[in-house]
């Protein structure tokens, strides 16, 4: 394929094949409590990707080892990374943060942490510790930042401005930890011409990874009751794979793709309606990519 995928990466970089374990630390969100805002993003239901052995009410640990006898039947010799992935999970106390992460990298078969967060929940005093922790064991930082556009992020009640992902991103990548970049395709409002200058900008900034998925309208959502009243257009999978074909083009090759499609639970769901699972999507992206080169 005419990019580096995750999978070919992280066996490079840790020499083995890894699977990630979703965990729920009990976090929220500064624009859930009232620091930065109330209500949340109005696309967002965390529901619609943590696994069933995700739960909050569950430590650390127990979540860890559910994790790994949920994926041991089908690979027993995999080793794990600790993904911690509901809400922001650097918005806390700094030593509750690493009595968290140290719980993780205490369990057997964990080669290291991803760290899901927003880039305006970082600090000096946590870049310190992460960098220390990045010099022995392995550590990304993946950042929602969503959107490239400072009025989308305003119309999606994000709660920061562009500028403060950029800085997060530069600030992180500058104590030698990994950095990830997560970014929504198909928002309200958005031009793929400045997407691609904008995580163009990220990359030099030193991001290493590039989550990517389609928008995808959830029941319950401030953006499903917006989309009832006025719709607006989204993605089919052609258009879709097309947008990703013209991505992976104009970026920096050495930019590593975790993701390129999501895929909420179908009740959840009131559009797109693609009727294809994660692995359907990706053979047809597949076979678009050779086609195209």
């Amino acid at each position: 394929m005419p990019y580096k995928d995750f999978g070919s990466w992280i066996k490079e970089t840790l020499g083995e094949k890894v699977q990630k374990i979703s965990i729920d630390a009990g976090f929220s969100c500064p624009n859930r409590d009232g620091k930065v805002g109330i209500g949340g993003c109005t696309f967002c239901d965390n529901t619609t990707f943590s696994p069933a052995y995700c739960c909050g009410s569950k430590s650390v640990a127990e979540q860890l080892e559910e994790g790994k006898e949920f994926f041991r039947h089908k690979y027993p010799q995999m080793k794990y990374l600790a993904y911690f992935q509901s809400f922001s999970n650097t918005y806390g106390d700094l030593q509750k943060l690493k009595s968290l992460y140290e719980e993780a990298l205490a369990s057997d078969g964990i080669l290291g942490l991803v760290i899901g967060t927003r880039p305006d929940c970082i600090s000096e005093e946590l870049l310190d510790y992460l960098e220390t922790l990045a010099k022995r064991t392995f550590v990304l930082v993946e950042y929602g930042v969503e959107s490239v556009n400072n009025e989308v992020l305003k119309r999606v009640n994000r709660g920061h401005d562009f500028q403060c992902a950029v800085r997060a991103v530069e600030q992180t990548a500058k104590r030698g930890i990994f950095v990830g970049v997560h970014i929504i395709l198909g928002l309200p409002g958005e031009d793929d011409d400045e997407n691609i200058r904008g995580i163009r900008l990220l990359h030099e900034k030193g991001m290493t990874l590039l989550k990517l998925h389609q928008l995808q309208i959830i029941r319950g959502t401030q953006m499903a009751a917006e989309y009832a009243e006025k719709p607006f257009p989204l993605y089919t999978a052609e258009q879709y794979i097309e947008t990703i074909i013209r991505y992976i083009k104009a970026l920096p090759h050495s930019i590593v793709y975790d993701r390129f499609v999501s895929q909420s639970p179908p009740g959840k769901v009131i559009a797109p309606s693609w009727g294809l699972k994660n692995h359907e999507f990706a053979n047809l992206l597949a076979k678009e990519l050779i086609i195209d080169n």
